[in-house]
């Protein structure tokens, strides 16, 4: 290789050089600029959050990630936008945010915060219990992954209030199927649903009401064994209650409520009520 040739090949060796650490400088300049463009649109959100119009406040959030989605804001500017959405109503903006984050930015310090809010989103559409059971489903499976896997946050204490509740209307549900069969004499899809409370929601408060509906079904079918059984169940736990004597009157035909003479039971606080004093 000649002195010319070396030459030449050093000068477009340093060209490249140079035209590299431009390009880089350009990307560097560029990369600021949408950075910036990013924060400045993301504190127009901000400004339109706090004056309350936050509908046009999600959508700058919206336009901010999308400027820049690399950044550390872009993130918190999906949840702002989907904080937005949830706080007027717009559930499914809401959830499909909130998917989007929990797909797009996994393992982000607020991974907690955007579960809680998408059980928030299925849990606050709840109208209906007859009728809403994705969203009660769907609520109940997102309470339970906070619950397990962010145990220690403010986010699982209201979880698990809010599962308990979730519960009740899930068995309030079975109560109200069990109520239809039962009206149309289909016994025994009636007997299952009922249960279906004393076998997986005996902590509510539909549990005594299904027991002593399934002492009346399986006395009416002639399955006296049965409705004792289910009346033994009852008195034990619930004795003092009303579906208790209820069921006690079934099984029982003779039985008459024994009368308080209010007049005795008056004399007896007195005699109580003196002893105090003495």
């Amino acid at each position: 290789m000649n002195l010319k040739s070396k030459i030449s090949i050093s000068i477009i060796f340093i060209l490249l050089i140079s035209c590299s650490k431009k390009q880089e400088n350009v990307s560097i300049i560029k990369e600021k600029n949408l950075e910036t463009q990013m924060i400045e649109v993301y504190n127009q959100g901000m400004q339109e959050f706090e004056r309350g119009d936050v509908i046009y406040a999600a959508r700058k959030f919206a336009e901010a990630e999308l400027l820049y989605p690399q950044s550390i804001w872009a993130p918190r500017a999906v949840l702002m936008s989907a904080y937005g959405y949830f706080s007027q109503g717009y559930y499914n903006d809401a959830i499909n945010d909130l998917e989007r984050f929990l797909i797009k930015y996994k393992n982000h310090p607020q991974t907690d915060y955007a579960y809680y809010l998408l059980a928030l989103c299925h849990y606050d559409q709840i109208v209906d219990e007859k009728k809403d059971l994705n969203q009660i489903i769907n609520a109940k499976k997102y309470f339970e992954l906070i619950v397990k896997k962010f145990p220690n946050t403010d986010y699982a204490f209201d979880s698990k209030y809010k599962l308990e509740l979730i519960v009740e209307i899930i068995a309030s549900k079975e109560m109200y199927l069990a109520r239809y069969y039962t009206k149309r004499e289909k016994w025994v899809p009636a007997i299952n649903r009922y249960k279906v409370v004393v076998n997986k929601y005996e902590t509510t408060i539909f549990v005594e009401e299904a027991l002593h509906r399934l002492v009346e079904l399986h006395y009416k079918l002639g399955l006296t064994d049965e409705a004792k059984k289910y009346a033994s169940l009852l008195g034990y736990n619930y004795q003092s209650s009303q579906w208790y004597e209820a069921s006690y009157k079934i099984l029982n035909t003779n039985y008459k409520r024994k009368k308080i003479n209010q007049q005795d039971q008056k004399e007896t606080i007195l005699r109580k009520f003196r002893k105090l004093f003495k």
